[in-house]
């Protein structure tokens, strides 16, 4: 079992904004999976179960809102007993320009609040993230930025993110970390 889980906020006020990126990735696998319908409300979170690349896999959309994602992340890992290792949690970075992802193995939150609560609920920053570049928010507070939503010339670079971010999930799924890596980092 893989557990893919897109951070974002629950609800229409937050649909299409930055910081929903993890949500949106697992919308698209979702969707090329045939996994559809209503998602199960489950761990604190809408839950899609079915085969993605050849694997029994878990989609996960928190509905705990991003700064409490621990809470269903460990409920699910809890229940499935699950390795760090066969999660995958998916977020927007403002670290990274538009467009750009990076996958890896754990490491920090970087700054990310999402990502900081499911290291604290697994007690361990060595699970796998992936990360979608949303650009530096400028000027403007970062808090408006994150929840605020792509330019035109923002989304266009975000189309084919989200496309590759799904990618580097199912390789992930298929055949490991360090050939997802591989395959995706620069791109």
């Amino acid at each position: 079992m893989k557990l893919v889980v897109g951070l974002g906020n629950p609800g229409v006020e937050y649909a299409g904004t930055r910081h929903n990126v993890g949500f949106m990735v697992v919308e698209l696998l979702a969707q090329r999976h045939g996994l559809v319908g209503p998602a199960k409300g489950k761990f604190h979170a809408a839950v899609l179960e079915g085969q993605v690349a050849s694997e029994r896999c878990l989609l996960m959309q928190p509905v705990t809102y991003m700064n409490r994602s621990g809470l269903a992340v460990g409920e699910a890992v809890r229940f499935y007993k699950l390795e760090p290792a066969d999660v995958l949690v998916i977020v927007d970075d403002v670290a990274l320009p538009c467009g750009r992802i990076r996958l890896r193995a754990g490491g920090s939150a970087g700054g990310h609040n999402g990502l900081a609560d499911v290291a604290r609920v697994l007690a361990t920053d060595e699970y796998p993230r992936l990360r979608v570049g949303i650009d530096p928010p400028g000027r403007a507070p970062q808090r408006d930025y994150v929840l605020g939503k792509f330019s035109r010339e923002q989304m266009e670079l975000m189309t084919g993110a989200i496309e590759r971010a799904a990618d580097a999930a199912e390789m992930w799924m298929r055949e490991g970390i360090e050939k997802a890596m591989t395959a995706f980092n620069g791109n």
